[in-house]
């Protein structure tokens, strides 16, 4: 059983940064591609980045030069360094872990709100 536990959510102003954060539990973390995810109220979750196990690194298009995805296999953690916040990035934002077999595993979400 994989646990996911994000942090680093907040209030921030348009054009401010946030970097969240995921740390997971269990010893496979290096052998599984990592994303972020996002819902805003009333619609679907979606994509926002995605690192595979070789760290390649794949993003939406509406935060592609903005937003950043990482990971430390050592720390076990992924990371998002988002930059340049637009109030539509305002989002309920989710961790998520898949191993090759395809078994996904969810964290329990970070609020993020942009608004001045």
């Amino acid at each position: 059983q994989v646990q996911l536990v994000e942090s680093g959510g907040g209030l921030v102003q348009p054009g401010g940064s946030l970097r969240l954060s995921c740390a997971a539990s269990g010893s496979r973390f290096s052998l599984a591609a990592m994303s972020w995810y996002r819902q805003a109220p009333g619609k679907q979750r979606d994509m926002v980045a995605t690192i595979t196990t070789g760290g390649s690194e794949n993003y939406a298009d509406s935060v592609k030069g903005r937003f950043t995805i990482s990971r430390d296999n050592a720390k076990n953690t992924v990371y998002l360094q988002m930059n340049s916040l637009k109030p539509e990035d305002t989002a309920v934002y989710y961790c998520n872990l898949r191993f090759y077999t395809g078994r996904t595993y969810w964290g329990q979400g970070t609020q993020v709100t942009v608004s001045s």
